[in-house]
């Protein structure tokens, strides 16, 4: 088998597919994107909301659950790309042997790991959408910008997904996944910005903090449920769209290497 660097709209095929799957089990894939987020708020945010004070966010006091709610969003969509292009593009390749029949198919290999990016990001986007409206029924998403999450899930599940297809491109085995998971996940999502501002951290921390790709997605989110969305957020989409640029020839070249014998 040879390497073909051919990109059509033929990927759409196997995002199809996959959404065709994903409908079969819908019930089961909807609980988790709801769920999960909702236990946070409820155990961090509406549990710690009586014993911590107003937090300042861009010299704007709030509450800690409305600081903390929106971020919940961003978590989300992390969680949801990143899972979908790591364990569950590795159990499509490695053990249903999906790629090896996607690939005796016209369609390039291009091709399905973009399909598989786009993917994450579908999932990221419905996990958003999902979570948005948990979000605004409570009260912590009272601004028409809150709407602009789904674009902005869009953009941070496109640059997830192309991190975990990297990743997945060098993962001997689905044990493996737990080293990214708990080195960099893990650590992103409890220092981003989401329980705290990255300035109550050290000085040494800070710069850290607010260089991981997860802040500048909670930040989007969170501007646009409160409604201050403005020419610093477009700083912080560029950062997404920076780490997506850098991400997918990574990943698309990982994965040639490992598709082609």
């Amino acid at each position: 088998m040879t390497a073909d660097p051919r990109f059509t709209t033929l990927f759409w095929t196997v995002w199809r597919r996959n959404l065709r799957v994903y409908r079969r089990i819908w019930a089961i894939n909807f609980l988790p994107p709801i769920l999960e987020p909702l236990f946070y708020i409820v155990a961090f945010g509406l549990g710690f909301s009586g014993l911590v004070g107003d937090v300042s966010w861009r010299g704007q006091a709030m509450t800690f659950i409305q600081f903390f709610a929106p971020a919940m969003i961003a978590v989300s969509i992390m969680w949801q790309a990143f899972m979908e292009t790591t364990y569950s593009s590795f159990v499509r390749m490695f053990y249903q042997k999906t790629y090896d029949a996607l690939l005796a198919t016209p369609l390039s290999i291009e091709e399905i790991i973009v399909a598989e990016i786009v993917w994450g990001a579908t999932r990221a986007c419905i996990a958003a959408a999902l979570m948005l409206a948990v979000v605004a029924l409570l009260g912590y998403a009272p601004s028409p910008q809150a709407l602009l999450v789904l674009p902005i899930a869009v953009l941070g599940g496109m640059a997830f997904g192309a991190m975990g297809m990297a990743t997945t491109s060098i993962t001997p085995s689905i044990d493996m996944f737990n080293i990214p998971f708990f080195l960099v996940i893990t650590p992103m999502f409890l220092f981003s910005g989401t329980f705290f501002p990255v300035d109550a951290l050290p000085p040494y921390a800070a710069p850290i903090a607010a260089a991981m790709p997860l802040y500048h997605l909670a930040e989007l989110c969170r501007a646009a449920c409160l409604g201050r969305l403005d020419a610093t957020s477009l700083g912080h989409a560029a950062v997404l769209l920076g780490f997506f640029a850098v991400s997918l020839p990574l990943a698309l070249a990982g994965m040639r290497r490992r598709l082609v014998r």
